[in-house]
Parts: C-alpha cells; structure tokens; sequence
C-alpha cells in the first residue's frame, strides 16, 4: 500500500473533495482519498493496479489537476 498527497489548486468546498473523492475511488486499487479544501490537497492510499498516474489522469479529466 502507499499514500501519494497531491496539491490541487481546483478545491474550494467540501462538494469539490467529495466530488473527487466518487471520481478517485472508482478506480481499481485505490483503498481511501481524503481531502482537505483549507489546504488544496488530497491524499490518497492505493496499490496495485492503481498508480500515481492513473490518478493524476483522473484528476485532470475531472478538471482538478494536480500540481507538483
């Protein structure tokens, strides 16, 4: 298992961490996504198949890119 934290510019609420919480859990292998909208980030716990990738992709088709 790993945890990735992402800064997402994007988040505003609690609706928008919500929104990529559905989004992010949907993909195979990640097991929790947490988000705190005071701070824009995320972080997320996944394994395999899930990758660091995978994510990130999720996140821009949503329109909440991550920056690094």
């Amino acid at each position: 298992m790993e945890t990735t934290r992402l800064s997402i510019p994007n988040i505003s609420c609690l609706h928008c961490v919500r929104a990529i919480k559905t989004e992010l859990e949907n993909i195979n292998g990640v097991l929790t996504v947490e988000g705190n909208p005071e701070r824009k980030e995320i972080s997320v716990e996944w394994e395999s198949p899930a990758s660091v990738e995978k994510i990130k992709a999720t996140l821009r088709q949503i329109n909440y890119p991550a920056v690094e």
